[in-house]
């Protein structure tokens, strides 16, 4: 039998979204056994919660096919590394955070060697590159699902799964501290803010970055009241303010240290790159145009193996376009200025979907700590 109250767990999270999950799992990991270590490769949120990281998660980053074969050498050596250190200290898990890509080779390496596996975030199978599911079933001993449907889907393809709900949907509070957010920014509560999130990896921000800062100057010279906040990703700063120099050198532009959730909570709209901030956003109950641009060959191969017309989110939680997409040729820096703007002229509209907002998020709060400590407990004693 392990003993639970000097646990030793592997992990890995892929970027900063990755690392946001495996963050607040960490905490319910050790709300629960205080005495617990984990190592692996992480990231800021992950070493909050006295993760060991042997790699920073940011060697994991890519964005799109294009990049990932060309950085193939470096992340096969560093899983193979990893994969060895981990069979070599057998920790009672191992848990992967997202990033299928890497995890679901070094999970089933570590699952043959005898080690149980989690991974943490069914992947999207029901969105696009379904074969994924193949894959799953053969790397992990169980997967925790963000998203109420998806075990009942895996059950199909005989993967053990349970649904725990969404992690940020217990972190962030139903009611979004509006002024306290607004004060510490330095905004009045007068003001019209707009949230200007381009994404957290290079690649995303030399794709949106520019298109978004070329929008905010259309809208600022629309309505020059206008203020704008964008949280800046670690290492990332530089990137956005050249692109902000050149698109946008006389918009008043607000750049924080991370802090997307501050962002979020102060503005009143917010253009988002797709990927978890947009989710984020939703929880924050704000409305929001989701864009997203990828290099040519990327998006070729990526529109090809979609299985659904939605790319954010909340969209695709609720089935419908509840909230504008401007994906690739449509992301153009005069469309998301008109659609963020049109969210600023339709109180109606607004309330409408903070509304749906205010659901989604009752529906994807469900004690996350406690019911993955629960399945990850049953997977290690078993």
């Amino acid at each position: 039998m392990i003993d639970l109250t000097a646990l030793r767990l592997g992990m890995v999270a892929g970027e900063a979204s990755g690392d946001l999950l495996a963050g607040l799992l960490l905490k319910g990991l050790h709300e629960r056994w205080p005495a617990l270590q984990a190592a692996g490769i992480g990231g800021p949120r992950m070493a909050e919660q006295g993760f060991d990281a042997w790699w920073s998660n940011e060697r994991l980053a890519v964005f799109g096919y294009v990049d990932a074969l060309g950085r193939l050498p470096e992340l096969l050596r560093i899983r193979r590394l990893l994969a060895e250190r981990l069979i070599d200290e057998r920790p009672a898990a191992f848990i992967g955070i997202d990033a299928p890509d890497f995890n679901f080779g070094l999970e089933t390496r570590l699952r043959q060697a005898g080690i149980k596996t989690v991974h943490f975030v069914c992947p999207s199978i029901w969105a696009w590159r379904g074969h994924r599911v193949l894959k799953l079933a053969r790397a992990a001993d169980h997967v925790l699902c963000l998203f109420p449907f998806e075990p009942a889907l895996l059950k199909q393809h005989g993967i053990a799964a349970t649904y725990v709900g969404h992690p940020l949907a217990d972190a962030i509070p139903f009611v979004p501290p509006r002024e306290a957010a607004r004060a510490e920014l330095g905004f009045a509560a007068t003001d019209q803010v707009v949230a200007l999130l381009p994404g957290s990896r290079k690649r995303e921000i030399a794709q949106i970055a520019p298109r978004m800062a070329a929008a905010a100057a259309m809208m600022h010279g629309q309505r020059p009241h206008l203020v704008f906040v964008l949280p800046v990703a670690s290492g990332l700063r530089a990137a956005v303010q050249s692109a902000l120099s050149r698109h946008a050198p006389d918009v008043p532009i607000t750049l924080i240290e991370g802090g997307s959730h501050r962002a979020l909570a102060a503005c009143d709209v917010t253009l988002v790159a797709s990927g978890t901030a947009t989710l984020e956003a939703a929880l924050m109950k704000r409305p929001m145009v989701i864009t997203y641009h990828l290099a040519w060959l990327d998006w070729q191969r990526m529109k090809r193996m979609s299985y659904q017309p939605w790319f954010g989110l909340p969209n695709i939680l609720s089935r419908e376009f509840i909230v504008p997409e401007l994906i690739q040729d449509a992301a153009t820096p005069a469309a998301m200025a008109r659609e963020t703007l049109a969210w600023l002229d339709d109180s109606a509209r607004t309330r409408r979907v903070q509304l749906r907002f205010d659901s989604l998020h009752h529906q994807l709060r469900q004690d996350t700590a406690q019911l993955a400590t629960d399945a990850i407990a049953q997977v290690i004693q078993a």
